[in-house]
């Protein structure tokens, strides 16, 4: 489906959950009771590797935690993945119904390793090489930004309590990442996550609009170029005929 700002939405709160988010949310929920249970028995250590250590991605051998430290949440509560899941299921379900899985499931991503990325820059800027960073945090601000991009006046709840346009709290949540990342050290890395997950995917949805437009702009050139062509060939055939006795019904 191509991309547009514009299209139609009804809140996905209601009926079935789209295949990718239904994965996403599966799979995290169950990696989260994991984890938990690993914790409470002493065996938290064993899920390190797949958090998101800058200096194990710097070295090469840690470049699969861009990947896995997005299923991975804060064990000692459980309002880190409530709130991803939730905003997941909330405005994830229309994009995945607007775009299809495939698509949907690539953004998802994208977004995620892009704050990743955006992560391990930050710690290494700060000096903090060892710190883990988990979550699915940055994926979901850029599942939040597009849903402000493509449906920017359906009405959403801000801290799921004040009714606003999409497009003003995505502005909101931008603000925030920013200042905040502006102050991160240590653990404020995290804030350069969410930013980055945004800027992801902000340039992702500009570069797919670009390209749209210059689809229909090579589509609009070559039907002008088509309808001139016959435009030449009837006016070749009409002179043809105005010279001709043998065709009296050529209108």
């Amino acid at each position: 489906m191509r991309y547009s700002r514009y299209e139609p939405v009804t809140l996905g709160y209601y009926g079935a959950v789209p295949p990718g988010v239904k994965w996403l949310l599966i799979s995290n929920t169950v990696l989260f009771v994991l984890y938990f249970l690993a914790v409470r028995a002493g065996l938290g250590s064993w899920f390190v590797p797949f958090s998101l250590i800058p200096r194990a991605v710097l070295s090469g051998w840690g470049l699969y935690q861009l990947v896995t430290y997005m299923f991975l949440h804060s064990p000692w509560g459980f309002g880190h993945i409530l709130f991803n899941m939730l905003a997941l299921w909330m405005f994830g379900c229309d994009l995945e119904r607007s775009w299809g899985t495939r698509r949907f499931l690539r953004y998802y991503f994208l977004c995620g390793i892009g704050a990743g990325i955006c992560a391990v820059i930050g710690n290494w800027l700060y000096g903090t090489l060892d710190t883990r960073t988990i979550g699915a945090s940055g994926a979901i601000y850029g599942v939040l930004l597009a849903f402000g991009m493509l449906f920017p006046d359906a009405t959403v709840l801000f801290s799921f309590l004040f009714p606003m346009k999409a497009k003003y709290f995505v502005l909101i949540i931008g603000a925030i990442a920013f200042l905040s990342s502006l102050g991160a050290t240590g653990s404020g890395v995290s804030h350069v996550a969410h930013l980055g997950g945004m800027v992801f995917g902000l340039l992702y949805l500009k570069s797919q609009y670009r390209r749209w437009s210059l689809t229909e702009w090579a589509r609009l050139r070559y039907s002008r170029w088509k309808l001139a062509r016959a435009r030449r060939r009837f006016q070749l055939y009409m002179r043809k005929q105005s010279g001709s006795h043998h065709n009296p019904w050529v209108n």
